[in-house]
């Protein structure tokens, strides 16, 4: 079982189901919404059982961001012409058991850090 919460413990998630595709998002979103590089992983959204107050913003004509509305916690992020839900990694209690794959929109990474782990870049 792999379960996370937000910072206040308001907004809840859990799933039996293997994380999926863990990885290291650098794109403009996710830094400015994260204030840094966002870690998550991916499961079927029937498998992953949401419970609070999660509020859903648009982020994109072609996908969403869940948050806490009460502490702001990033959690969730879906692509709306996908059946799967991306949530964050840093919302999970250690140990996860999880290891990144990659890093993903490498591209559009912050210039005030390097990638040094050696795992794969998409760009």
């Amino acid at each position: 079982m792999t379960s996370g919460t937000c910072l206040c413990g308001a907004c809840r998630f859990e799933t039996s189901a293997p994380p999926l595709g863990p990885s290291m998002c650098h794109c403009a979103l996710c830094r400015a919404q994260s204030g840094g590089v966002w870690s998550s992983a991916y499961v079927a959204r029937a498998d992953l059982h949401i419970s609070g107050p999660v509020k859903w913003f648009a982020s994109s004509a072609n996908a969403r961001r869940g948050f806490c509305p009460d502490c702001g916690s990033f959690l969730f992020w879906e692509a709306l012409d996908e059946t799967t839900t991306s949530f964050s990694l840093g919302s999970i209690k250690n140990p996860t058991g999880i290891k990144l794959e990659k890093h993903i929109f490498t591209a559009n990474k912050g210039d005030y850090y390097d990638i040094t782990d050696g795992l794969p870049q998409k760009e």
